[in-house]
């Protein structure tokens, strides 16, 4: 799975001009489920999203996660993060989970995130969502559970 994380002091997710979903200061957290994914690799990135330590101490250096600041995280689910951009101009969206699978591991990372105790707020999956931001460094992370295989 990949993600795209990004501090915030605040974000939200629209559909149609409703507010569905939005977070305080934390994290924005932009998920795409690959092909071959599974539950396991969802849970290994929920893991590493929790403890990964992007938010300043009290000597302003980045030493704290999500779970030691008591942040809330608005997952929303990206599957142009799959995107093969290596030929041509049209970028590829061929490695990214069918449908039903993206669905499935989409809510399995964002339940893992909650089950550690972070609140989790969501986008609706496969709908055309507006997302807004403040970005908080600006700080943005990109995470691949294929990096670590």
């Amino acid at each position: 799975m990949r993600a795209l994380v990004q501090r915030v002091t605040e974000a939200f997710v629209e559909v149609d001009g409703a507010t569905i979903g939005r977070t305080g200061a934390g994290l924005l957290v932009l998920v795409c489920a690959m092909n071959g994914d599974d539950e396991t690799a969802a849970e290994k990135l929920a893991a590493r999203v929790a403890k990964l330590r992007i938010f300043r101490d009290d000597e302003g250096r980045m030493n704290r996660s999500l779970l030691d600041v008591g942040g809330g995280a608005l997952v929303v689910s990206q599957f142009t993060l799959a995107a093969d951009t290596r030929t041509g101009n049209r970028p590829g969206f061929s490695s990214a989970a069918a449908p039903e699978d993206g669905r499935r591991l989409y809510e399995h990372f964002a339940e893992c995130l909650r089950t550690q105790g972070i609140g989790v707020e969501t986008g609706n999956f496969g709908a055309d969502m507006t997302v807004r931001l403040v970005n908080d460094g600006p700080v943005t992370i990109w995470l691949d559970t294929a990096d670590r295989a």
